[in-house]
């Protein structure tokens, strides 16, 4: 049997038994600069970076770390795998509607390009195609790349944002590992397209990738951001997630991040 003719359920029925396997670890280090940085902002959450040479992650709040939340936008980075992967999308530069309907953001109220919507986390061009997907290939595909719990719920176009969908900061990491290395269920090709349109900025020899979240946004919920730094040491994704109470908290989540990348040496 083909494994894209193969059923949710069919897929659930695996990934539930990798689930049930003895998993590698990896080692896990708490880093007192970071939870001064954490502490100082006043900020409850938690960071973690991943040293896959090492096979070791280092941050603040373990417990925090291994709690799954729902992604919010952070979601874009697998959904823009599978809408390849599904050819509901010829590449990353083709062009989606966003419905014409009124949107919170004006810049949000035009047609655009994944490459584009990923930078204005545009939601109404992921809902779109999030339904050019469909509840049946979206769920087998989720299943596959063993995202967080892999529930896609009734909705195909609000899962990511209200949940069932949910992942911890230390499964993110995890993730993004595998992305990056090509690990992934998917064709390589794909996953450098979706790298590529996360890349955020380079200095001195190291290139950081990154995409924000915020669940329930603009109202009190998560706030996260992920990615990761390719340097010539290695590659470092890392995972941050925070209470947000108000609008303010949303650049909090870019500085506290940089500020424990840079703790730990890696940016």
């Amino acid at each position: 049997m083909s494994m894209m003719r193969w059923s949710v359920k069919q897929w659930m029925a695996v990934v539930a038994l990798m689930a049930s396997l003895p998993a590698l670890s990896q080692e896990w280090r708490d880093n007192a600069e970071v939870a001064a940085l954490f502490g100082r902002a006043g900020v409850e959450g938690t960071f973690v970076l991943y040293d896959v040479a090492r096979q070791q992650l280092t941050g603040h709040n373990q417990t925090r770390a291994g709690a799954r939340f729902v992604p919010a936008s952070t979601y874009k980075i697998p959904h823009t795998l599978i809408g390849l992967l599904t050819g509901a999308i010829a590449s990353v530069d083709e062009v989606l509607p966003y419905g014409s309907q009124p949107q919170p953001y004006p810049d949000w109220e035009r047609d655009m390009s994944l490459r584009e919507a990923i930078v204005l986390s545009a939601v109404p061009i992921y809902q779109s195609l999030a339904r050019r997907i469909g509840p049946e290939a979206m769920g087998v595909q989720l299943a596959r790349l063993d995202y967080g719990n892999n529930q896609t719920g009734t909705q195909v176009d609000r899962f990511w944002l209200d949940g069932p969908l949910a992942i911890s900061a230390i499964e993110q990491v995890q993730f993004i590992a595998r992305l990056v290395a090509d690990e992934l269920p998917a064709p390589a090709q794909l996953q450098a397209a979706t790298r590529d349109i996360v890349r955020l900025e380079a200095a001195d020899g190291r290139t950081l990738y990154g995409k924000t979240g915020w669940e329930n946004a603009p109202r009190p919920g998560v706030g996260w951001w992920v990615g990761w730094v390719e340097t010539d040491a290695g590659i470092f994704p890392f995972a941050l997630n925070m209470e947000m109470h108000s609008g303010e908290d949303a650049a909090l989540r870019l500085e506290l991040g940089k500020a424990s990348l840079r703790a730990l040496g890696v940016w």
